[in-house]
């Protein structure tokens, strides 16, 4: 077994990315704290061609040195938008008929291998921040709270980890 070289990758141009056809998942971004994480999710979106995320509240837009470190140039690739007011945005959302899914650990929720999205239809996945996670009145007004099975002592992961996670396992389930 041989490791590819970069140039074996056929990955797409700017111009092409921006144009394919995208996986029917939104990302919101809660008030993130870390730059580092910011752009880990960018990565992610990128790999995953994420329809666009939301940076809401603190979260810092690009262009910024410490976003791009880990994106490594996906915010020129992936649609973003900063918006001051998570529940403003996902009003917005709803009434486009979104699905708002917060990724959180909560009373009723259901475990993200129990998930199962439905055929044609569009989601938000709701990340939040660092230290408090989703706001509260984020994980009310959404229409599902996914949590991401944990069996060690810490019972918390990265965020950039956690959407990496969630986004795979949905991207897989929804046979992009």
């Amino acid at each position: 077994m041989r490791k590819l070289k970069n140039s074996e990758l056929d990955r797409l141009s700017v111009e092409d990315f921006k144009n394919i056809k995208k996986t029917p998942l939104i990302i919101i971004l809660d008030n993130i704290r870390s730059l580092n994480n910011i752009g880990s999710v960018f990565r992610t979106s990128d790999a995953f061609l994420i329809e666009k995320i939301y940076l809401c509240g603190i979260t810092a837009t690009p262009p910024h040195k410490d976003i791009h470190k880990t994106a490594l140039g996906s915010t020129d690739t992936v649609d973003w938008e900063h918006v001051e007011n998570t529940i403003d945005l996902i009003e917005k959302l709803k009434a486009e008929n979104v699905k708002i899914c917060a990724i959180e650990q909560a009373e009723n929720a259901t475990m993200l291998n129990d998930f199962k999205p439905e055929a044609n239809t569009k989601y938000a996945l709701v990340f939040g921040n660092e230290v408090k996670g989703v706001a509260q009145n984020v994980v009310s007004a959404s229409d599902v709270v996914i949590e991401i099975p944990q069996y060690g002592t810490k019972h918390s992961l990265n965020i950039s980890v956690s959407c990496g996670v969630v986004v795979w396992d949905l991207f897989s389930k929804l046979g992009v």
